[in-house]
């Protein structure tokens, strides 16, 4: 899957980390911390891994852009073929702004406004993923007003459990918000056949996030494919199937999903049915492309209790805390030979909840050394927060020997901006 794919993102020569060739600690003095780095090379090897997989089957590869969507990755992915995977009016926005082409986006979500349908469709995006009956109804209301014909896929809810590691990332099953319900779903197709305004191109299933088994995915695919084919013998124009993302990654030493094993299960399939397959992935493009550098601002010891108190926290990275995610956190300079000592990596926030680490074992640190926070190149900027008055982080972007800054470090005015 080659060679950046074996050695992996965030190399140490001579024993201080690096992204790219260039060593984390001159990033971290150039742009200050705390500072997102992501590694752009190892971004395109990863889609390039997809592309490479899926081969057999006519495919998109449609960016999840809730994961990370800086404008400068939606960029290098767009120059890469890949199209877009929208959740809001603010998503397509950047998408259109980075330049990827309107037939390349889908838009997903269970809550699109009127003003977010109507966006999309004065850009004529390849297709709304549907999630009920009165979002397609509101679909085909504001296309009829436009003079238009929207093209929608019904996000199919296939009732299947797949294991992730929270609950709040399983959405494949019949007790939460998403899709549409099996027993509905052929209905909806036939309802919109009579539809001058609409027009039934794909179908789609999404089953949640972080998942590293493969079989999930061909079991909900069975179902679905099934269910296409008596859709298309009863004259419904199916041109594609959606089968989401959620591909997990490994954030600690865990299996990761096997891109090569899932294309396995999932090209023969789609290839024999005649459609196009549209793959969602996020995480698996840009979660191991990214690290948070924090520095430490104090070694606090209360009884028999340390904690490594950082000048990231929460508002920077709300993983650790909203899904108890793992991070590897690891010092950027030479720690060899320093004691390993049981310590909580903890924030400034006034929360309790606000740590990237508890009772974590690792070389201690010392006031005003530089940690990285690895695997943070998915839903951490992007869900980063002024909470405590905080202002978001910079961001920047290596490749090779090259880095610049792709974000700016908010200031205090930001923080006020569009007040009254």
């Amino acid at each position: 899957m080659g060679a950046s794919l074996l050695t992996g993102p965030f190399p140490r020569v001579e024993g201080e980390l690096h992204c790219g060739q260039v060593a984390a600690e001159e990033l971290a003095v150039r742009y200050g911390t705390p500072l997102y780095v992501y590694d752009v090379g190892w971004i395109r090897a990863q889609a390039e891994a997809f592309r490479s997989a899926f081969a057999g089957v006519d495919h998109l590869l449609a960016y999840s852009v809730k994961a990370n969507g800086n404008l400068s990755i939606l960029r290098a992915l767009n120059n890469l073929g890949c199209g877009a995977d929208i959740t809001s009016g603010g998503e397509l926005f950047r998408a259109r702004r980075a330049g990827i082409p309107p037939e390349r986006i889908v838009f997903a979500g269970v809550g699109k406004t009127r003003e977010e349908i109507a966006a999309a469709l004065k850009e004529d995006i390849l297709a709304f993923n549907v999630e009920s009956r009165s979002e397609l109804e509101r679909l085909e209301e504001i296309a009829r007003e436009m003079g238009v014909r929207a093209r929608f896929g019904v996000r199919v809810n296939p009732d299947v459990h797949a294991l992730t590691p929270h609950a709040y990332t399983r959405t494949g099953h019949s007790q939460t918000k998403f899709g549409v319900p099996w027993s509905e779903t052929r209905d909806l197709y036939e309802w919109a056949l009579g539809r001058e305004h609409l027009q039934a191109v794909g179908i789609d299933v999404h089953i949640g996030s972080q998942i590293v088994d493969p079989a999930p995915y061909a079991q909900a695919l069975d179902r679905v494919l099934d269910l296409a084919s008596e859709l298309r013998s009863e004259g419904v124009p199916l041109d594609f199937i959606d089968i989401g993302g959620g591909y997990g990654i490994s954030y600690g030493g865990e299996p990761a999903m096997d891109v090569r094993q899932l294309a396995g299960e999932i090209v023969p399939r789609v290839s024999e049915a005649g459609l196009r397959l549209i793959l969602e992935p996020g995480r698996a493009l840009v979660g191991e492309a990214g690290i948070l550098l924090t520095r430490v601002q104090y070694v606090k010891r209360n009884g028999e209790k340390t904690f490594v108190v950082v000048d990231g926290g929460m508002s920077e990275l709300i993983r650790p805390s909203h899904y108890g995610g793992y991070h590897e956190i690891e010092g950027v300079g030479v720690t060899a030979g320093r004691s390993v000592e049981r310590v909580d990596v903890v924030g400034p926030i006034c929360e309790t909840g606000d740590f990237f680490a508890l009772d974590r074992d690792m070389p201690l640190p010392k006031q005003g050394e530089l940690l990285a926070v690895r695997t943070v190149g998915a839903y951490g900027f992007s869900m980063a927060s002024n909470y405590n008055g905080r202002l978001r982080p910079a961001e920047a972007l290596v490749d090779g020997t090259d880095s610049r800054l792709i974000r700016r470090r908010e200031t205090f005015e930001d923080l006020i901006r569009g007040e009254e």
